[in-house]
């Protein structure tokens, strides 16, 4: 099979899709791997290095894209990208379609086929491809929390951890899924007073044995959400609908209650953002105030540790993209229920739930394009 490896043009978008070992796999299954020149250079990871994985270098973005039978990509196609999709083509990547209408009538009207990593399902009922970049964004979210309260940032000037004599600043993590584990982790490490809110009480049993009592843990209410928004210095957003716009549980209203300086950072914005006053910011302005309160809302932040999140990415996707590579797609999802549930878009429709309610579009069942 033809695979392409275009260069991320993102802002600040540094990963790339498939390290110089996932091309020699590929490659070594007898496919030929196209990446784009540069395209690893973020991440560490040298042209030099792809070519001596037996892949081939290619300059001409049209080139890589126009002789490609699946692409692999970091994050969703921007309209330039979307623009170069065909027909015929497989596109697998992370998509976020139920919070972006014009993407997603972008990739109906290619007609190429799209697979989504973070609708990928397992055994478990988990997001297997979702999980590495929620592990990191999770871990990233207190650091990028921590420095957006400094008053130099437009924060209060609080330090998580305080300092003997003064108390440790107040941490509550909307979320107790991978993204929220991973944030209260880190923010526990730092030595802040850290509250988890979720609506499983299995999984706040999980918590609360695995961390052995040392962060709260809350049934998610409107009550206990009011009670996070007034006493908590960060408040990290990592609510998760698989698929779907995330649930607005923070209003502008409430903003007027939190204390001066406070900072929200909203991991569930690439799904629409889990608070009202969310929008999208980058790497190079990531954070924004609205009354008073720090909002950090970059909707790539896995990006900013490009190597990291690169190696962990090719580790999970690579069973997945040796099996569309060896079977193509219609054999590969039909052979994996789990894998079926990754496909968003085909042929001009869409074909997963959520994304068709949250655009009032017709939805078509993988299974019934599978059999």
């Amino acid at each position: 099979m033809q695979i392409a490896v275009p260069k991320e043009i993102k802002n600040h978008e540094y990963r790339v899709a498939l390290t110089p070992t996932g091309a020699r796999e590929l490659v070594a299954r007898g496919h030929q791997v196209t990446v784009q020149a540069g395209a690893g250079d973020g991440a560490g990871f040298t042209d030099a290095a792809f070519e001596a994985a037996g892949a081939r270098l290619e300059a001409d973005v049209a080139r890589v894209w126009d002789g490609a039978e699946l692409i692999l990509k970091v994050k969703e196609p921007q309209a330039e990208e979307v623009a170069r999709l065909s027909a015929g083509q497989t596109l697998f990547t992370y998509l976020h379609l139920a919070a972006e209408e014009t993407l997603t009538r972008g990739l109906m009207e290619s007609g190429a086929t799209c697979i989504a990593y973070e609708t990928v399902t397992d055994r478990q009922g988990g997001l297997p491809l979702l999980a590495p970049m929620s592990t990191v964004a999770g871990r990233m979210a207190v650091q990028a929390g921590a420095r957006s309260l400094e008053k130099a940032q437009g924060g209060a000037g609080v330090l998580l951890p305080g300092v003997p004599g003064v108390a440790p600043a107040k941490v509550a993590v909307i979320g107790g899924g991978v993204v929220g584990e991973n944030a209260a982790r880190m923010a526990l490490g730092l030595g802040a007073e850290v509250t988890v809110l979720d609506k499983s009480i299995p999984r706040l049993e999980t918590l609360d044995d695995r961390y052995q009592g040392r962060m709260k843990t809350v049934f998610s209410t409107a009550d206990a959400i009011d009670e996070a928004v007034r006493e908590c210095d960060l408040i990290v957003g990592a609510v998760l609908i698989p698929g779907a716009a995330a649930p607005k549980l923070i209003t502008r209203e409430m903003l007027t209650e939190m204390k001066p300086g406070s900072v929200l950072v909203d991991v569930a914005i690439d799904q629409g953002g889990c608070f009202e006053t969310s929008r999208p910011t980058t790497h190079t302005d990531p954070t924004y105030i609205v009354d008073g309160i720090v909002h950090y809302c970059v909707a790539n932040m896995p990006g900013a540790v490009a190597r990291t999140s690169t190696q962990a990415l090719t580790n999970a996707t690579m069973p997945f993209v040796t099996a569309l590579a060896d079977k193509g797609w219609k054999q590969a999802l039909a052979d994996d229920p789990h894998f079926a549930a990754g496909l968003n878009v085909h042929d001009g429709r869409v074909t997963y739930q959520a994304v068709a309610e949250a655009f009032g579009l017709e939805n078509v069942e993988p299974a019934d394009l599978l059999k």
